[in-house]
């Protein structure tokens, strides 16, 4: 345990054998088994997608009227690379417009094929083929992480992998199923958070007291956020896609989901601030194997309030470029401040963002006091009490890799 005596660890690592049994327990029964098809078709998320490449554009008076009229279409000539029909060219029109997607010829695009729509009309567009771009972004993104963290990075990026097989196989197709969205994103959160952060950064002493700092924090921002979302009656129906959802899939509860996300969310910022804790009081405990779990507790601390200022400030910054289409509507609106933030669109969102930031707040006193007991705790009997911390014999000092 990188040197650490076995009585300090032992303790800490029944408190998270105890969590992760509880996940693996939450994972068995939550796991989801229900069968989504025909709510993918209510969806209409059954239609087929294929590729192709635009030849030429025209424009052409649109389908049904004459040149006179005016109404103009833009003719797409695309070229397909999947599907039955591979290698034959089909006609796509779309009205010309602001709001019409821009379609040059050279461009690879996503279609929908609809095999009983008239002919004609089989084919629609669907979206812009975007994977070469996002692959070589993914590529970039692994060169820098694994030059910067070397082996480390290659284990965090294993660990980003994991996640998105948890939202994927655990978290979506648990919530359609219509388990509680609360104990689907505590699950998963938490099974995400054991998994990641040991992973990334190793079975020691440091990465156990930043994950139950994490698991905590966690469990703050869950009862507060029920708490909350029920103290200001949200519904979690602000959003299209909430109303969606609840008109073609009785059984998802809506705002639980609302409460989901909020859990769900926050572990991300949660787990680099506790571990950014974590590391400090050992970083300082290195430097200083004299320093008591006081004098550790207050130098790390004095590291987590600028943390913390900068986070929560991110936070806000993070959801106001998100929303600004909504924001400039109703500052258009001229709709008064209160009228704004009070109103469900807006006011989940300032729950959402103070109930997580509470949560962060609170994350760094609990891993940094819990961090300072366990590295210095032999210098001084408490964080907030006793006397000014004492020499230690060297033989005695807690070491960290």
């Amino acid at each position: 345990m990188n040197g650490l005596r076995p009585i300090k660890h032992r303790p800490l690592l029944a408190v998270v054998a105890v969590a992760a049994l509880a996940t693996i327990v939450g994972l068995a029964v939550l796991w989801p088994d229900g069968d989504r098809s025909s709510f993918s078709e209510e969806l209409g998320l059954r239609a087929e997608l294929v590729r192709g490449k635009v030849e030429l554009t025209e424009r052409v008076p649109c389908e049904g009227t004459t040149a006179d009229e005016g109404i103009v279409c833009i003719a797409a000539h695309i070229r397909l690379e999947e599907g039955l029909e591979q290698g034959d060219i089909v006609v796509v029109e779309n009205p010309e417009g602001p709001s019409t997607p821009s379609i040059e010829a050279g461009d690879r695009l996503v279609l929908g094929y609809t095999p009983d729509a008239p002919p004609g009309r089989q084919y629609y567009f669907a979206d812009y083929e975007r994977r070469a771009p996002l692959v070589w972004l993914g590529v970039l993104f692994a060169i820098a992480v694994v030059a910067l963290g070397r082996f480390r990075g290659l284990r965090a990026l294993v660990g980003l992998g994991l996640t998105l097989v948890v939202l994927v196989a655990f978290v979506l197709p648990a919530l359609l199923d219509g388990s509680s969205p609360v104990a689907v994103a505590i699950v998963g959160s938490a099974a995400v958070l054991l998994v990641n952060l040991y992973l990334a950064h190793g079975f020691d002493i440091r990465t156990t007291v930043a994950v139950l700092g994490t698991l905590a924090s966690l469990v703050l921002i869950a009862v507060l956020a029920v708490l909350f979302v029920s103290a200001t009656r949200l519904t979690g129906l602000a959003s299209e896609e909430a109303g969606f959802l609840q008109a073609l899939a009785g059984q998802i509860d809506v705002r639980g989901l609302l409460l989901g996300g909020v859990i769900i969310g926050s572990l991300g910022v949660l787990d680099d601030v506790t571990v950014t804790q974590a590391s400090a009081v050992w970083e300082l405990h290195e430097a200083n194997p004299r320093l008591g779990a006081r004098g550790l507790y207050r130098s790390a601390l004095r590291i987590g309030r600028d943390h913390i200022a900068s986070t929560v400030n991110t936070l806000v910054l993070a959801y106001a470029g998100a929303s600004l289409p909504l924001l400039i509507l109703l500052a258009e609106a001229q709709r008064g401040l209160g009228d704004v933030l009070t109103g469900e669109t807006v006011a989940a969102e300032i729950v959402r963002t103070l109930v997580g930031s509470i949560g962060l707040v609170a994350s760094v006193p609990i891993t940094t006091a819990l961090a300072a007991l366990v590295a210095g705790g032999d210098e001084t009997a408490a964080v907030a009490g006793g006397d000014e911390p004492a020499p230690v014999a060297g033989g005695d000092e807690t070491r960290v890799g």
